[in-house]
């Protein structure tokens, strides 16, 4: 096997042009491979961070009857729970109103939860600071949609548990900025006591958020749902996304082993006589065909490599730096932070690695098996048969 990787290094050096085009066709197949791999787990890791720190905390329990994807679950979908049972964990309650901003009517989710809860980082506090009569709480989505600003001062009208309908001037008081756009469009946050006073729904809550220290526990009326649940929709519209690209991938790895395979298809061809020489100096045919199959697996090692070295300096930038992909992003409907910073764990690296030289090497093997079936006699006058 020494002899193998020792004729076959000789083999590739002297190849010249040709060998370091594979390579450098090779390496640029690892980097983005790498790379793109290494945005996909940055932008997941991101993500899932984001909605646990904005949104979910560490799971949340919901009342059995309120479900955040059904409006209609609103108005039934909320209860009581005793304060020994709802320890390490923040209330929420969710209420449906109509903003109307310079008159035009708006239909919201009005949520309460306490101003002094630090579960998730929605900055609720600033509520308690400000000197307004009926203070409100909203994301910059939320602020550019009904073209608001702090301070201003608009209708909100909604009913109480018994159907009755009120309304009052509130103002703006705190616009925060938010990567989860699920705690921002179409909600207006004030305080949990301010909204148990207006529905008269006092202590009622839709949903607890748990923090850190919450053991789940099996309550009646109350079902808890775990990260892994409620980040379901973002991990498979990530998963996704890694479906798609490894089409992507296949075919810029395709193109790059394709340019390996003409090599060795090209290199057996023109180097017959070399072939029928090993062969008549004493070399089995398995011998030779490890030869030409050691070529095809160091092209790939070699880019890989290479790949790694010349991508190092990006990996470690982007990881460091973060790529900008700016805020109009948002608008399409996907949880994007400004900056994504890539993730390029040493599980990554190796995989691709590994998937990069065991493709080469297969791809060697194809053509050279014609080795084994070689005339010695015919390959030392140039004819493979």
């Amino acid at each position: 096997m020494k002899i193998a990787f020792r004729l076959a290094f000789k083999n590739l050096i002297g190849g010249g042009l040709r060998t370091w085009l594979n390579v450098a066709v090779l390496a640029f197949c690892f980097i983005v491979i790498v790379f793109y791999n290494g945005f996909l787990n940055g932008w997941q890791d991101q993500g899932r961070q984001d909605a646990m720190n904005w949104e979910f905390g560490q799971g949340q329990l919901l009342n059995a009857d309120y479900n955040p994807y059904d409006v209609f679950s609103i108005e039934d979908g909320h209860g009581t729970l005793s304060e020994e049972k709802s320890e390490n964990l923040s209330p929420v309650l969710v209420w449906q109103a109509s903003a109307y901003p310079n008159g035009r009517m708006n239909p919201i989710l009005l949520k309460g939860i306490q101003t002094d809860q630090e579960v998730i980082k929605l900055p609720i506090e600033l509520l308690a600071q400000s000197d307004a009569d009926f203070p409100v709480l909203i994301g910059n989505r939320m602020a550019e949609s009904l073209k608001l600003k702090e301070d201003d001062q608009l209708l909100l009208r909604w009913r109480d548990k018994n159907g009755t309908y009120d309304a009052v001037n509130v103002t703006v008081a705190a616009i925060f900025r938010s990567k989860v756009a699920t705690v921002d469009n179409g909600q207006f946050w004030i305080g949990l006591d301010k909204l148990w006073e207006i529905t008269g729904l006092a202590n009622e809550v839709s949903y607890f958020i748990a923090n850190e220290a919450y053991q789940p526990t099996e309550i009646s009326g109350w079902k808890f749902q775990t990260l892994s649940v409620l980040l379901k929709d973002f991990d498979a519209a990530v998963q996704s996304e890694r479906i798609a690209s490894v089409i992507i991938y296949s075919v810029l790895l395709a193109l790059g082993l394709l340019a390996v395979f003409d090599t060795q298809v090209l290199s057996i061809f023109r180097r017959q006589k070399e072939i029928g020489t090993y062969i008549a100096l004493g070399m089995t045919r398995n011998q030779v065909l490890k030869i030409f199959t050691v070529e095809g697996s160091m092209y790939s090692i070699f880019g890989g490599v290479l790949g790694l070295v010349l991508g190092a300096p990006l990996f470690y930038y982007t990881a460091s730096k973060g790529i900008n992909v700016g805020s109009e992003i948002e608008g399409m409907g996907v949880q994007f932070a400004e900056n994504i910073y890539p993730t390029f764990g040493s599980v990554l690296i190796t995989g691709t690695f590994v998937v990069l030289v065991f493709s080469a090497t297969l791809v060697s093997f194809l053509p050279a098996r014609k080795i084994t079936k070689l005339n010695p006699v015919y390959a030392l006058k140039g004819k493979i048969s």
